[in-house]
């Protein structure tokens, strides 16, 4: 399709995540965002990485922590998919027990830190 913005993209380089977090930071009960405007990087609209830390459960917590949030993401990031952005989200234990909505509206407002 001529014209439409680019897909959302995800974060896989180490180096890209050390860049995020030297950026803004936007922090709720169930996750952190770190994100920055990227200048110098690959061309491109919203890139998103995701990573949940092990204090925050076993290995199938932490999947469903981050399942849930690619999926969030994914909804909350339509607006967003045109802007240079790179942002990381951090998963908290209490995204797991979270009304999804709720879980959208935190990434919706953490991709508009940047704005």
């Amino acid at each position: 399709m001529i014209g439409a913005p680019p897909p959302i993209g995800r974060i896989t380089r180490r180096p890209d995540y050390l860049a995020a977090a030297k950026g803004r930071r936007f922090h709720t009960e169930r996750l952190t965002a770190q994100g920055r405007l990227r200048d110098d990087g690959p061309p491109g609209g919203l890139r998103v990485g995701f990573t949940v830390t092990k204090r925050e459960g076993h290995a199938t917590e932490r999947n469903r922590i981050r399942r849930r949030l690619k999926v969030a993401a994914a909804q909350a990031g339509e607006a967003h998919r045109d802007k240079a952005v790179d942002v990381v989200l951090i998963g908290r234990r209490d995204a797991l027990a979270a009304p999804f909505a709720q879980l959208v509206e935190d990434v919706r407002q953490a991709l508009g830190m940047e704005t």
